[in-house]
């Protein structure tokens, strides 16, 4: 193949490009292969998602052929990026690179050639559809306030071309929250009966879990503070209905491994998919990777997650459970500031014991404090009141519509 771009006016299309470098392994990936699906099947838009690392894709997406410069599933064409790339660059209406990510340079000079011919033509009167794409940069999600006041700016670039920011958020005046369109009646659906959960369990290997043991998914990085839950889980005695109830946490192979090792006694190169360790009271069922839509009802259908990243992070949000949000620590432990910005939303209608417990078991997680198991008591006390915000959350989040809804408005208009 070559990487050679023909005449950019010659390959102009309506369809849109998404670019995706993946970093953390899937949380990036996540987001974007969850947005290229649901703009190809709710808008039946052309999307073109370019990816750097298949590997890692392939994770959560198993059958992706991952020696494939170009292939395509659920309406959506993926495509290999190289660097350079070795696909020719077709400009199509939306181009949309994801989290700051550096676009090709074929892509670029592209772009900024469809610009020149834009402008020629506009001095010379003549009648033309070719123009640029129009480029936006999708950030991340956050609650914090400035977010209104910077989504959809424009910034001018050295070429003349303005690449506007794009940004997720809880507000009206924001870019809103990526939520398929159908999501909370499948969810609802799952969750009405038992069986479901049982079903998902025994086919993801997960033996010994009977329909009232309470479940808990763990998909965190490394912290002492999930040593001490594990440790708290394994040595108590949860009562219903006088008889003991046994704890599953659900563990996939990678960082919260490390924090339980001490647990299980067994050298993390030795671990595998489909194992199970019992100390005391809890049962560890280490999990393999799964499929985005089987992720999503992982978490229908445990008690409570443990989750961190921006995918999982908004996931567990429309399961409707209760959940602790673990969010990747930055200098300056600015990463507190952004879970503060989330916690007084997200506590805003809830009732202030319930509030007070769930603030701070997220912030003794993300701060590795040994007093988080306190505040876990505190939580589980609270389980009831949790657990009925968390239905009601959804609906107030998703408010009158989600993200891929407000981007194609956004195109329109700009």
């Amino acid at each position: 193949m070559t990487n050679e771009t023909p005449a950019a006016s010659s390959y102009k299309s309506p369809h849109w490009d998404i670019f995706c470098v993946v970093v953390d392994n899937y949380g990036d990936i996540g987001v974007t292969w969850r947005l290229a699906k649901q703009l190809a099947a709710e808008y039946q838009i052309e999307i073109n998602l370019w990816v750097d690392d298949l590997n890692s894709f392939s994770h959560i997406l198993p059958e992706l052929d991952k020696t494939l410069s170009q292939q395509q599933f659920f309406g959506v064409n993926i495509f290999k990026w190289n660097k350079p790339l070795d696909i020719p660059y077709r400009p199509g209406s939306v181009l949309i690179e994801a989290f700051a990510c550096e676009l090709p340079s074929q892509v670029l000079s592209t772009i900024d050639e469809l610009h020149q011919e834009s402008k020629t033509n506009f001095e010379q009167s003549i009648n033309t559809a070719s123009k640029p794409p129009v480029w936006l940069n999708l950030e991340y999600l956050s609650a914090e306030d400035w977010v209104d006041g910077c989504h959809g700016l424009p910034s001018m670039q050295a070429s003349g071309i303005n690449k506007h920011f794009y940004f997720p958020g809880f507000t009206s005046k924001s870019g809103g929250l990526i939520c398929e369109s159908d999501l909370f009646n499948q969810r609802d659906k799952w969750q009405s009966s038992p069986s479901n959960k049982l079903a998902l369990f025994k086919k993801l290997g997960l033996i010994g879990i009977e329909a009232n043991d309470i479940v808990i998914s763990v998909f965190s990085y490394e912290t002492l503070a999930l040593t001490a839950l594990c440790n708290y889980w394994a040595n108590i005695e949860v009562q219903n209905n006088s008889e003991q109830t046994a704890i599953h946490a659900l563990i996939p192979l990678g960082k919260s491994l490390a924090s339980i090792e001490s647990l299980i006694s067994t050298p993390l190169n030795k671990i595998k998919a489909g194992q199970q360790f019992t100390v005391g009271n809890l049962t560890i069922h280490i999990l393999p990777m799964t499929a985005q839509t089987q992720f999503d009802r992982l978490l229908w259908s445990c008690d409570f997650n443990i989750v961190r990243g921006e995918d999982s992070f908004l996931r567990a949000q429309w399961a409707a459970k209760p959940f602790i949000w673990h969010i990747y620590p930055q200098e300056d432990d600015y990463h507190l500031v952004k879970l503060q910005a989330f916690v007084n939303i997200y506590c805003l209608n809830l009732e202030d014991d319930a509030a007070n417990a769930w603030s701070k078991t997220n912030f003794a997680f993300n701060q590795q404090e040994s007093n988080v198991v306190e505040h876990w008591q505190q939580l589980i006390c609270a389980q009831s009141a949790l657990q009925q915000h968390a239905k009601h959350w959804p609906i107030d989040a998703k408010k009158d519509a989600d993200l891929a809804s407000r981007l194609v408005e956004f195109v329109k208009t700009s």
